[in-house]
């Protein structure tokens, strides 16, 4: 009967702390101090392993720094790959690419600037991974006629 309890009181004290734990990284925590990039849909177009490149056209240019959710610090080496719509409207593989953060968590990306399509706005895809981080999956909307823009990509710590 011991052994019982004793089984239980563990279950229930790890229980306890994992979802406090995932209570703290949650977006809004009072522990996060930078707040995390808004999760977006990964879409039908994605495909793994996009070539190591930083440009696939010109005309727009997209940079910004990864940085940790739990005290806003850059997040060297992250992977960031990236897929938009090619000025045709269509996705293809002369349209995708991943880029990895410097030692600042800085990244830069030029590609033409994504077009409009099936009633969709401009927008290009972004997924990024790093060691000790949730998955980012989101998209970066440009402003009309502009020719840069820069998004800032802040990861949650994983538990």
């Amino acid at each position: 009967m011991k052994s019982l309890i004793l089984t239980l009181s563990i279950l229930a004290a790890a229980l306890c702390c994992s979802v406090g734990l995932t209570a703290a990284m949650a977006p809004g925590s009072p522990l996060m101090k930078c707040e995390p990039t808004h999760e977006d849909h990964l879409g039908p177009f994605y495909e793994p392993n996009a070539p190591l490149r930083s440009k696939v056209g010109e005309g727009y240019l997209l940079s910004g720094v990864v940085k940790s959710a739990a005290d806003c610090s850059p997040v060297a080496g992250a992977r960031i790959e990236l897929w938009l719509a090619g000025p045709q409207g269509r996705y293809d593989d002369a349209h995708r690419a991943t880029v990895i953060t410097d030692s600042e968590g800085g990244y830069r990306f030029e590609s033409d600037p994504p077009p409009p399509y099936s009633g969709r706005p401009p927008h290009i895809h972004l997924r990024v991974t790093a060691p000790g981080f949730r998955t980012l999956v989101t998209q970066h909307y440009p402003e009309a006629e502009a020719s840069s823009g820069r998004f800032d990509l802040v990861l949650i710590p994983s538990p």
